[in-house]
């Protein structure tokens, strides 16, 4: 996937344009069918997107925590196919702009649209009054097509949504939140120095750098975790929050690999929620924190060989 500007208008692309946040199920049906669809027509495939998240301009008192970063999302979008991706900087100019405006010049100009891919709640434009009809309106004008794409539903009956699983993530619910993206819930980043108190224990840990602040964490606690690095995938189990044994009251991402021994510093890393082990509390010694440790690794290790997701 390449980042792009624009296209050259002679070339029709396929174009879908959203936030994304989490890039779930929902979006993935989109860009499948996107992908299939710009195959089929034999141009381009485009996503065009945002940065920061709208709300962050136009409302950032209802700023959305986020479920992928800028980075994360963009990894997740390309693993889907699509041929190239724009980032738009989301700026009050920008949004500004009208529905009809928002087409013109940066759908049609920017990327020579000649067909759209939206979700059936897709609205855009200053104050989102782009909507559905309105978007087919512009279409039927301008001589570019509309697909309007349902909802993917769960076994459950709900819709697949950005905000359900945003709720399944803060209340822990990791196998909600997994269900609703396709994949476990993750955050990204490269690993930086700790001050080795994990090594002193019998369990070194790889410790993630602190993450954006609007990125969503799920609860403090200790986690089975699948951790993808350069090397490959390893299981490991993580401690989200602080080290209330110690007195430290810092919340940290540190991460015990299982059964590998690089030397990460300054690698990016990734790391797979898997499971929620037990909540994260400060032990009357040491020696019992180890034993806890021991029990832990032990958990871990069987949760990670009973995931859904490998």
């Amino acid at each position: 996937m390449t980042i792009v500007r624009g296209l050259p208008v002679g070339d029709g692309a396929v174009v879908t344009v959203g936030t994304f946040d989490g890039v779930h199920r929902g979006h993935q049906d989109v860009l499948a069918r996107l992908v299939a669809r710009a195959s089929t027509r034999g141009c381009p495939s485009i996503v065009v997107t945002f940065n920061p998240h709208p709300l962050e301009v136009v409302n950032p008192a209802a700023a959305p925590p986020l479920l992928t970063t800028f980075h994360e999302k963009l990894e997740v979008i390309a693993q889907s196919g699509v041929e190239h991706a724009a980032v738009l900087p989301f700026t009050p100019a920008l949004a500004a702009l009208g529905a009809e405006e928002f087409v013109d010049e940066v759908l049609i100009a920017r990327f020579g649209m000649r067909e759209l891919f939206v979700g059936h709640d897709h609205g855009f434009g200053r104050g989102r009054m782009g909507d559905i009809d309105v978007l087919r309106a512009l279409g039927r004008d301008r001589g570019f097509g509309v697909t309007v794409l349902e909802p993917v539903v769960l076994a459950n009956g709900q819709a697949v949504s950005s905000t359900a699983i945003r709720r399944a993530v803060a209340g822990g619910d990791l196998t909600k939140a997994a269900d609703g993206l396709g994949r476990p819930y993750a955050v990204s980043g490269r690993v930086v120095g700790g001050d080795r108190r994990g090594r002193l224990l019998g369990y070194p840990t790889l410790n993630l750098e602190p993450p954006p602040p609007q990125k969503l964490l799920p609860p403090d606690g200790v986690y089975a975790v699948r951790v993808q690095t350069p090397q490959g995938a390893f299981g490991g189990m993580l401690n989200l929050g602080p080290r209330p044994t110690f007195g430290d009251a810092d919340r940290r991402i540190e991460t015990h690999v299982f059964d590998a021994s690089h030397d990460w510093y300054g690698a990016p890393v990734r790391l797979d929620f898997v499971a929620r082990l037990r909540e994260t509390r400060a032990f009357p010694s040491v020696e019992a924190l180890m034993e806890q440790l021991g029990r832990d690794e032990s958990a871990a290790r069987v949760a990670l060989g009973q995931a859904r997701f490998a």
